[in-house]
């Protein structure tokens, strides 16, 4: 089972800019996806463990076109997202509201797809965080299908292994690798601490030389 506390620390004090300055100091400067990747809805924000999709296009249509798909939201576990990757289709949209609500039920944190999604109003209603490249009302079948899950997908030209930590907000996408997470989160929790300090101070008229020196942030 995943350590779902970090995923409730990580929604509750981070904020994906940190997590990938975090990351940039670690050497790991490559984590954060496209910026066409982004919320459905302004609110969205969520943190959990990989779930990996893959999906192909699809030009027929085969006779049980939606079993791998099944099997990988029904694999899901509490704390993770879905995350989804497309290899860059645009000929369909793989996920929707159903998808959502079937995640949702067995305990998934968000989705992020690297395609189209549709549903989006009634995801939006299910309060269910979903980033994506865009809104396509048109079905998988005959067009797309899941071809694997759990094993690693570029979502957002970013690799993505089973197990990686995936945190997004309103700026973006940021995925940790497994073996950073603790590292990542102590780095960026207390950059938080520090910027905290750093925005009183400018609030209160000092000079940004002078907090800077003091907390190096910026």
């Amino acid at each position: 089972m995943h350590d779902l506390a970090i995923c409730e620390f990580a929604e509750k004090n981070l904020y994906t800019a940190v997590v990938s300055d975090s990351l940039d100091q670690l050497g790991a400067r490559n984590q954060a996806m496209r910026e066409y990747i982004r919320p459905l809805y302004p609110s969205c924000k969520m943190a959990g463990w990989a779930r990996t999709i893959l999906c192909s296009d699809l030009y027929h249509i085969p006779a049980d076109p939606y079993s791998v798909e099944i099997e990988a939201v029904d694999s899901l576990l509490p704390g993770e997202i879905a995350v989804v990757g497309t290899q860059n289709s645009i000929r369909n949209a793989p996920w929707g509201e159903l998808l959502s609500t079937a995640s949702r039920a067995r305990g998934a944190r968000g989705a992020v797809v690297d395609g189209l999604v549709r549903d989006v109003k009634k995801i939006e209603e299910l309060g269910f965080p979903v980033f994506a490249t865009g809104i396509k009302p048109v079905d998988s079948m005959g067009r797309g299908c899941v071809t694997a899950y759990n094993v690693p997908v570029e979502c957002g030209e970013v690799l993505v292994h089973p197990g990686d930590f995936v945190f997004a907000d309103f700026d973006g996408t940021v995925v940790i690798p497994k073996a950073l997470v603790p590292e990542v989160i102590a780095l960026a929790t207390d950059k938080v601490r520090r910027e905290d300090s750093s925005r009183a101070e400018l609030m209160n008229g000092a000079y940004l030389r002078d907090v800077f020196a003091k907390y190096g942030v910026l």
